[in-house]
């Protein structure tokens, strides 16, 4: 009995400490944003969108001259000069020996301008920039998982609360009834065992709230990360947009929607198109490659030659022989990477179909649930009135009132969740419908 004492001693003045440690208020629309804020997912995606758009402004860059400069400085050793060219000498006399080579200088600067290139050029910019912005719709895609991800744990950080409240309330009822039925056994009007059952299920409802705050306590802990906020920091979050209303559209609507809003069927359609690019961006290598070319030259080779101001203009054309049979292997690569895209694009259409029916119809099943389990409040709430009231008249057990009593907290925290679960469904649908959830829960929030 002592300990029993001491752990409901120890366990209200925790109670006491974590109910007056100063909380936080959040709003669903301000933890949103607060996640988004400090997403490290969000932040990896945005990096790959820059990664992204620097690969089209490369390819972009192919269309600019090239150029190089090249400058040399060559020591000789005892080189050997013939020149194979004749003499003008037309006299007897002796030929100059040929110079003494010990050292060369030269230097090069070519440029070159990109005309015609089969349109690989032109094809590689247009993939990179359907890419760029596939990439771009990656990271909106992911901003919406995120905020779902959000939304969930909010929900989660509610239903903990609203538990807490709702076992403290009925822990007070069965500390009351403790009170109320010792004094009847002191005066020999209860069994001794009439009023160990009470002080039975006070201690379960002990328990039960123990295992609700540390529900409360992870959800607290998990919501805190996702926001960037410290650890300890005790959130107060605004129960009452569980209690949100409920407009469903039909099915028809909501699959529109999706097919309109949403940022992965918009993606993999560019993925698609890039695709399709990729098969002209091979076809191009059929043709050959024109070039504007220009260049400056100069040399030096003391004793025997100076070369200045070769400047040269001219057209180059490449053609790579080895595309008329290397090139087939490289289309049908090309058009099996088209199919595959196609194929998930016909993969992702059936999957939003099935999410949109079941998200729908999850949304159905909750509100009819709450229905239920509001109905059931009403006749647990009725139910334990009659049994209290015939309690007090000795026309119902200690048994039957405390059953009564467990009957009305089951029904009151299942009631509680099962709105949360629906609130929950329903932004399930949105989100897979293609809905902007932080820009709903603004709305909404107004």
């Amino acid at each position: 009995m002592k300990h029993k004492k001491l752990f409901t001693t120890l366990f209200l003045l925790g109670s006491i400490l974590f109910a007056v440690k100063a909380q936080h208020p959040i709003r669903l629309e301000q933890a949103v944003d607060l996640t988004l804020k400090n997403s490290k997912q969000l932040q990896l995606h945005q990096a790959k969108t820059e990664e992204a758009y620097a690969a089209l402004r490369e390819a972009e860059e192919r269309k600019l001259p090239n150029a190089s400069a090249t400058a040399s400085y060559l020591r000789l050793s005892s080189a050997s000069v013939d020149l194979k060219i004749k003499s003008n000498n037309s006299g007897g006399g002796t030929t100059s020996p040929p110079p003494s080579i010990s050292q060369a200088m030269y230097g090069l600067i070519n440029a070159s301008l990109p005309i015609y290139a089969g349109g690989r050029i032109n094809h590689g910019i247009e993939s990179a920039r359907l890419l760029a912005e596939a990439t771009k719709l990656d990271v909106a895609d992911q901003k919406e998982k995120i905020v779902q991800t959000t939304v969930e744990a909010y929900v989660n950080l509610c239903k903990a609360r609203a538990a807490i409240r709702l076992v403290q309330e009925n822990l007070n009822d069965a500390k009351q009834r403790v009170t109320d039925l010792s004094n009847l056994e002191k005066n020999g009007l209860l069994a001794r065992n009439d009023l160990m059952k009470a002080e039975l299920q006070q201690t379960n409802t002990e328990y039960t709230l123990v295992d609700a705050e540390n529900n409360w306590h992870i959800a607290n802990v998990n919501m805190n990360i996702m926001m960037g906020l410290p650890d300890s920091t005790v959130l107060s979050p605004d129960t009452s947009q569980l209690s949100q209303q409920i407009n469903l559209k039909s099915i028809e609507d909501y699959l529109q929607s999706a097919r309109n809003g949403r940022h992965d069927i918009a993606g993999l359609d560019l993925r698609k198109k890039a695709a399709e690019i990729g098969v002209k961006s091979v076809e191009a290598e059929k043709y050959p490659a024109v070039q504007l070319t220009g260049g400056y030259a100069a040399l030096n080779i003391p004793k025997f030659v100076s070369v200045t101001n070769a400047l040269n203009l001219g057209l180059g054309i490449s053609y790579n022989i080895a595309s008329l049979w290397k090139l087939k292997s490289k289309l049908d690569q090309a058009n099996a990477h088209v199919h595959q895209m196609a194929a998930t694009e016909a993969i992702l259409d059936d999957n939003i179909k099935f999410q949109i029916n079941k998200t729908y119809f999850n949304v159905l099943s909750a509100q009819k649930k709450v229905e239920v389990y509001t109905k059931a409040i009403d006749q647990a709430s009725e139910n334990y009135r009659i049994v209290h009231n015939k309690f007090n008249n000795n026309l119902a057990t200690t048994t039957e009132i405390l059953d009564a009593d467990v009957a009305l907290l089951q029904s009151r925290l299942a009631q509680t969740f099962m709105r949360a679960d629906a609130l929950l469904a329903y932004y399930q649908l949105l989100q897979t419908a293609g809905v902007d959830l932080q820009d709903f829960l603004k709305t909404n929030s107004k």
